[in-house]
């Protein structure tokens, strides 16, 4: 690479960091903002812009605020004091975020909700977060119900549009409050360390956590985004990601909210009202996850998808393949992917449109950043130590886990924990590179190139060993990108007799149908032997978490039995060389050790 090459790369990044750091330090801790302080000041900036643009029409940034400010004097009328919380239990509208910015005007803390839980799960959020009140749109009554139902909810429901048993009116409530602004000085003991919100983890390999989530962690992530987006006022940011998680919520609310731009809110996502939305709208901006980048380039053409505004898209966990299908089949400009956690310490950003990265720290700038990638033992799924008993850093290109250095006096680096200490300790690796440190462990398999990109590999337990060798979940994934195939869950399976497991991919192909023998040919030139899936499931759908993630768990406990199976199961038979069906003697077969695999 010439020498001017690299002067101009290197130009442009650190242009693009600059941008993101100084507006990092712009709401510090030193700064003394709060959450509320922060949108306040954009609502006075833009009062009379659209905040919100729905089916029934704009929503201004006034009318926004008159909103939280009913909210904030309720939650006074009802005695609630600073530190306690409230539940919120809402589907995407643009009241979500007005009820938690004005419980925030009085310093009460929102507990965020997933509104796809019910009983045990439901119940097991509204009682860690240690609810006084739960404020639930009655379209969810009946879930919330099956919550009360298990027991040791204490808290009262408050219903909008519309009363379920148990429940109090909490349109009734919010019209007699004033639309007047409370006075500041009732949150002024807040602290901007303290908690704002808690959101919860996905909850796919257990019961959910609740991670505390500060006013200066919120802060971050409602500014940065925007920074390396370029967000202006005349921005409208399409939302079809769910705003109880950060990366909707905060991350892509923030890209309005913090410049004065209005907010498209649906629902939830639908990949046939995409693109009509889309253009109707006006939208220029679009958060993202990588499944649903996945399900678009998967869809069928429509005139739509060339009409449309976008300039730009942010979000996380795109696929390098689906990445550049992405780019190049909806024309968009640039793509801010970004890696990070709601309760983690760890924060990139890819600002410069480099395919697959998900942001780059080089290695002038390493001592500026808190990231590290160690090496990794996938049998006990913990770090690697060396003689010294210390963790081993990775060279350039090899796979480690990435853990980020705690430190409580970088409010960028501290790790909140979550409500349990004996979850949170479960997260920190102590005594890693000397005696004493304690550093956050994310659970991601990343490497990171000699130029400083790193790339995201698999979640930690998604990796896993046959026949002697590492395999990929998300790399398997990648080489089944193959026409008719929608999404691929990759995971691993026992197979009695033999060590480790072996590869099995849930497919899901929609109204397509597969061509079984081109996958098989595809699958061999493009995979070592050792990464090929065995077995491969076709479902009509694959079960996922509100955020797309795709759920493993149930899939790797029922195996590749075809009696405990209703989906049809396919063998990559080792003596016919193609997929066969796999019926219940060749089970029997693999099982006793007659079929060798």
């Amino acid at each position: 690479m010439g020498v001017f090459t690299t002067i101009t790369r290197e130009a442009g990044f650190l242009t693009a960091m600059l941008r993101v750091l100084g507006q990092i330090k712009k709401v510090g801790p030193a700064s003394g903002l709060r959450v509320p302080d922060h949108i306040e000041k954009t609502v006075d900036r833009f009062a009379d812009r659209p905040m919100a643009l729905t089916d029934e029409g704009e929503v201004s940034y006034a009318q926004f605020d008159a909103y939280a400010n009913r909210v904030a004097n309720w939650a006074l009328e009802q005695g609630m004091k600073p530190g306690e919380t409230v539940a919120l239990f809402m589907s995407n509208r643009w009241e979500y975020i007005a009820v938690w910015f004005g419980l925030s005007k009085v310093g009460l803390v929102t507990s965020l909700i997933n509104n796809q839980l019910q009983g045990n799960s439901l119940a097991h959020c509204l009682t860690i977060g240690e609810t006084r009140h739960s404020i639930v749109e009655a379209s969810l009554a009946e879930a919330y119900l099956s919550a009360e139902a298990c027991g040791g909810i204490e808290a009262q429901a408050w219903s909008v549009d519309g009363e379920f048993a148990s429940s109090r009116d909490f349109n009734a409530a919010l019209q007699r409050q004033s639309d007047a602004r409370p006075d500041p000085s009732v949150r002024a003991a807040v602290k901007s360390s303290e908690p704002v919100l808690k959101m919860f983890t996905s909850g796919t390999t257990g019961l959910p956590k609740a991670a505390l989530m500060t006013h200066v962690r919120a802060l971050y992530y409602l500014n940065i985004f925007g920074i390396a987006a370029k967000c202006t006022e005349q921005d409208r940011m399409m939302m079809v990601l769910p705003l109880y998680h950060a990366t909707g919520g905060l991350c892509g609310v923030g890209c309005a909210l913090t410049y004065g731009g209005a907010l498209v809110i649906r629902p939830k996502f639908s990949a046939s009202a995409f693109w009509p939305d889309t253009v109707r709208f006006g939208a220029t901006l679009f958060m993202y996850v990588g499944e649903l980048c996945r399900f678009l380039v998967n869809s069928p053409e429509v005139p739509d998808e060339h009409a449309h505004q976008l300039r730009c898209a942010i979000g996380n966990g795109m696929r390098r393949d689906v990445w550049e299908q992405f780019q190049e089949r909806f024309k968009l400009p640039q793509i801010v992917e970004f890696y990070g956690s709601t309760e983690g310490n760890v924060g990139l950003v890819n600002a410069t449109n480099q395919p697959g990265a998900i942001g780059r720290v080089p290695s002038y700038l390493r001592s500026r950043f808190n990231i590290d990638l160690v090496k990794f033992d996938l049998e006990s799924e913990m770090p690697l130590r060396g003689a010294d008993g210390h963790c081993v850093v990775c060279a350039p290109d090899e796979v480690g886990e990435a853990i980020g250095r705690i430190d409580p006096e970088d409010a960028r680096f501290r790790f909140d924990g979550y409500g349990s200490e004996e979850d949170t300790e479960k997260k920190i690796l102590r005594n890693v590179f000397k005696p004493g440190d304690a550093w956050f462990r994310t659970g991601d398999l990343m490497t990171r190139d000699r130029l400083g990109y790193y790339y995201f590999v698999d979640r930690v337990g998604d990796t896993y060993r046959w026949k002697s060798e590492n395999v990929s979940t998300g790399e398997v994934a990648e080489a089944l990108n193959f026409d008719g195939i929608e999404q691929a869950n990759v995971y691993g399976v026992e197979v009695q007799g033999h060590a480790g497991r072996a590869g099995m991919a849930a497919l899901v192909a929609g109204h397509h149908v597969v061509d079984l023998e081109a996958l098989h040919e595809h699958i061999h030139n493009a995979l070592p032997a050792f990464a090929r899936p065995l077995f491969l499931r076709l479902q009509q759908q694959t079960d996922t978490t509100g955020t797309f993630k795709l759920r493993k768990v149930e899939l790797v406990k029922e195996g590749f039995d075809p009696d405990q199976i209703e989906d049809p199961l396919y063998l990559d038979h080792p003596v016919i060389g193609k997929y066969v069906r796999l019926t219940r003697e060749l089970y029997e077969q693999i099982v006793d050790g007659r079929l060798r695999v």
